[in-house]
């Protein structure tokens, strides 16, 4: 059996190592390094997969957060609503733009932003919500639009995590993850379902305006070069990292089927055992493309298994083991640890096992057989 990785990147670029360095060698003769080529064709390309107008590529996820926000014209003091159960770089931006986060909790089966306590938390200073659409699968986005357009809120979607998973609307229609609300942001952070092999992000929109106003942003606030048009930053995809994901996502549809494979063979072996519950799965199966494959263990001590694991040659992780209203950065005296009992909960009852496209089925049965040893000790 070969060794069992986390995110086995190796195998993964031997795959299709030809066409990845046949990209690279073409930006290295080039030399065609910033803005060039290579960026405009993967935005064009994945404008057309996603089925959105406007692919702003940009430097990573967190910038792309940023930006997106600032294009929207938040401003000091506005209050954004966005979930605490996830990484710290969506309230980070939020913090950096002296805006004002407001963490909610979180639905107890897809992990995503609670729409009920998104409600509660709107006051006249909300301007946005920033749903994530968590370890693969999409928020309740048409409840979320719902309330926005009722309370005259922006929607930024965070899709560092789902990219090329589909949202279902109640009707029937599917569209991409990161199409649905004004503007959304993602990440091609190398682990990632479509990952560069860097640094790399993207912001997506169907506004004119505001992917106007965002690719001067990205570029310094330049539309016409030292012409400075509005404030901006230094955060654009550079050409071998969009040599890269070029190469990679005609391959994104088939790597999310092996990740959607994975989880049902993990589901599978995991059906009977009564401390585990699986990953819940809204929609349809390409709602979810498991960028995390993460449990809920409940009368066992997650601590002790992730150990376990480990001692066993199983990485695994625990996304997230502190809750962002509990980090230090983000203490604020408007939270009530009431709020957030879910979120309370899972931190103490996650775990995520190895998920990515290179799992075979040995390795799937050795990590579930050790798991199900040690839940059944």
């Amino acid at each position: 059996m070969r060794k069992i990785q986390m995110v086995d990147l190796k195998s993964q670029y031997a795959r299709i190592k030809d066409v990845v360095n046949d990209s690279i060698q073409e930006v290295l003769e080039t030399t065609a390094f910033v803005n060039g080529p290579k960026v405009h064709e993967f935005q064009k390309n994945l404008e057309q997969y996603l089925g959105v107008k406007h692919v702003i590529p940009c430097a990573n996820g967190t910038d792309a957060l940023q930006i997106a926000m600032m294009g929207l014209g938040l401003k000091p003091g506005d209050e954004v609503i966005t979930t605490d159960f996830t990484f710290a770089a969506t309230v980070e931006v939020i913090a950096l733009l002296q805006l004002t986060p407001v963490l909610v909790d979180v639905e107890p089966d897809t992990f995503n932003i609670d729409v009920e306590a998104v409600k509660k938390a709107i006051t006249p200073n909300t301007k946005a919500i920033v749903p994530v659409h968590l370890f693969g699968q999409c928020a309740n986005m048409e409840a979320i639009m719902a309330v926005a357009k009722e309370n005259n809120l922006f929607v930024i979607e965070d899709n560092a995590q789902a990219i090329g998973a589909n949202y279902t609307y109640k009707d029937g229609t599917k569209v991409k993850a990161g199409t649905i609300g004004d503007v959304s942001a993602t990440s091609f952070f190398p682990s990632k379902n479509l990952g560069c092999y860097g640094d790399g992000g993207a912001i997506f929109t169907n506004n004119d305006d505001l992917a106007h106003t965002i690719r001067g942003i990205v570029n310094h606030g330049m539309y016409e070069r030292y012409h400075h048009d509005v404030v901006g930053v230094n955060s654009r995809l550079d050409a071998i990292q969009a040599a890269v994901l070029g190469a990679k996502l005609p391959n994104l549809d088939a790597y999310n089927k092996a990740r959607i494979a994975a989880a049902d063979k993990y589901d599978e072996a995991f059906k009977d055992e009564k401390h585990i519950v699986t990953p819940f799965r809204s929609g349809a199966e390409d709602n979810h493309v498991f960028h995390q494959y993460t449990l809920k263990v409940t009368g066992v001590d997650r601590d002790a298994l992730a150990k376990y694991l480990n001692e066993n040659d199983i990485p695994c992780g625990v996304y997230y083991p502190i809750p962002l209203h509990n980090q230090k950065a983000y203490l604020d005296e408007r939270y009530n640890e009431s709020d957030f009992k879910v979120t309370n909960q899972l931190v103490k009852d996650v775990i995520s096992l190895p998920m990515h496209t290179e799992l075979d089925d040995d390795q799937i049965e050795y990590i579930t057989t050790k798991v199900k040893a040690f839940i059944n000790e």
